[in-house]
């Protein structure tokens, strides 16, 4: 896990909890939590992030992998920020290749198109090097990730977008399943269509450089935070471009170079 200083307290952290349950729960977007856990308390964000997991997994959820956030220098200066953060991916965040994804699924819906690892084996003990990384990834595939945010207007600082599971609400991954020996995620480019309209462009370099740098950093801190990744588990690498808003009845399809299409329409 991030390691930060935590000065924030257990009542700061439960009413920051609280106040984002209550917005997934009536389906209705609440104020920031920074007032209650500091802009940048990594330590803090987290912790609040947890307690939310912990109540979905009581609740019956089950943890599928991870997503990847602030892979972009552009987004990390925008939030004052040097590193890039995760959340928790559940069973029920993911949505078939081609599907109608209710429009009220996720609070205030974004969409970016990214590339997806699926492992092969676990990331749980050694040096979780780059090496370590690539021989555990079994394959990549397109994908489309569903962003949301849980505070209005998507006003977001480090410390609220963490513990909003960060921003994540949904995924859909392609079919077409690429080894790492017949693909290169830095070569890769990206374009994604809102209703045929292209809204959004990348390359495999804006996500730290190489994707595959998004997953080591990720396999280290989830062992730190005594969960580390596992075999079967999805990790989403973080945007190959710009994030951008959706509508109810929006189609969104996206192509990445060697992985081919993925795509998902939301009801209207």
């Amino acid at each position: 896990m991030p390691q930060n200083h935590r000065t924030v307290g257990t009542d700061s952290i439960a009413a920051a909890a609280a106040r984002l349950r209550e917005a997934a729960a009536t389906g209705t977007a609440a104020a920031t939590v920074r007032d209650l856990i500091g802009r940048d308390d990594v330590t803090a964000a987290y912790a609040v992030q947890q307690l939310l997991t912990a109540e979905r997994i009581r609740a019956g959820a089950t943890v599928v992998g991870r997503k990847i956030g602030l892979t972009s220098e552009a987004v990390q200066r925008q939030l004052g920020v040097d590193q890039p953060d995760f959340g928790v991916l559940f069973d029920d965040m993911a949505h078939a290749d081609g599907a109608t994804v209710p429009a009220d699924a996720v609070l205030q819906p974004r969409v970016e198109a990214e590339i997806a690892f699926v492992l092969g084996a676990d990331l749980a003990e050694g040096p979780l090097d780059d090496a370590q990384v690539r021989a555990a990834i079994d394959h990549a595939v397109a994908a489309i990730e569903i962003c949301g945010s849980r505070v209005a207007d998507w006003d977001i600082s480090f410390g609220d977008t963490v513990a909003d599971n960060a921003s994540a609400g949904g995924y859909v991954l392609g079919t077409r399943r690429v080894p790492l020996a017949g693909f290169d995620p830095v070569a890769a480019e990206m374009t994604l269509t809102v209703d045929g309209e292209t809204v959004s462009t990348g390359s495999g370099t804006a996500c730290l450089g190489d994707p595959v740098n998004a997953v080591v950093w990720l396999a280290r801190q989830a062992r730190d935070l005594g969960e580390p990744l596992r075999a079967g588990q999805v990790v989403l690498s973080g945007a190959l471009g710009p994030m951008r808003p959706v509508a109810p009845g929006a189609t969104v399809h996206a192509t990445v170079t060697g992985l081919g299409t993925v795509s998902l329409t939301f009801s209207a």
